[in-house]
C-alpha cells in the first residue's frame, strides 16, 4: 500500500497543471493496459515524449499493469473482448497431459507449425486485442478524472497552506 501511496505522492508534487498531469497519467494507464505486451513502458515513455507530457507521471500510469495485476487484468480483457465480438471459445481444445517442452519448442521453430498455432489461437488474440484496447481506453478516461480531481485538491490545499 505504501508503494501506491508513494507513487501518487510523486504525481501530486509534479509542477504542472492538473490537466497535463492527469493527461500524462491517463496516457500511461492506456499504454499499460494496451495489448502491446512488452512495449508498455517503452511505448509510454515514447508517447509522453511525443506529446510533451511528464514522463514520470506517464510511467506511474503504466505501472497500473504490473506483475501483480497483469494476470487478472489480462484475463478480464480476454473475457470482455470475447463477449464483445461474440466468441464462445477463446482457447482451442488442448490435451494438457500431452504438452511437453519439446512439442512447444517444435511448434515455435517450425514456420508451418507456428502459423497453425497462431491460427488456432486467433480467437484468444482477437479477444485480448479488442478487450485490452477498450478496457484501456475506459480506464484511461476514469484515471484522468480521478487524478485531475486529486491533483486539483492537493494543489489547492498546498496553495491555501502557503
Amino acid at each position: 500500500m505504501s508503494y501506491i501511496r508513494d507513487k501518487f505522492r510523486a504525481i501530486f508534487q509534479v509542477k504542472d497543471t492538473p490537466h497535463r498531469i492527469a493527461m500524462a497519467f491517463a496516457l500511461g494507464v492506456f499504454m499499460g493496459i494496451s495489448p502491446l505486451l512488452g512495449l508498455h513502458y517503452v511505448g509510454g515513455f515514447f508517447m509522453a515524449w511525443l506529446f510533451r507530457l511528464n514522463k514520470l507521471v506517464t510511467l506511474v500510469g503504466v505501472s497500473v499493469n504490473n506483475p501483480w495485476t497483469i494476470v487478472p487484468l489480462s484475463s478480464f480483457c480476454v473475457w470482455f473482448g470475447a463477449k464483445l465480438i461474440g466468441i464462445k471459445q477463446v482457447l482451442p481444445d488442448v490435451e494438457w497431459g500431452s504438452i511437453t517442452f519439446g512439442k512447444i519448442a517444435g511448434k515455435l521453430t517450425d514456420l508451418n507449425s507456428l502459423m497453425t498455432l497462431v491460427k488456432e489461437l486467433m480467437p484468444l488474440i482477437a479477444s485480448f486485442f479488442v478487450g485490452a484496447t477498450i478496457v484501456g481506453a475506459v480506464s484511461a478516461v476514469a484515471g484522468y478524472f480521478i487524478v485531475h480531481n486529486l491533483v486539483t485538491r492537493y494543489q489547492q490545499k498546498a496553495h491555501d497552506a502557503a
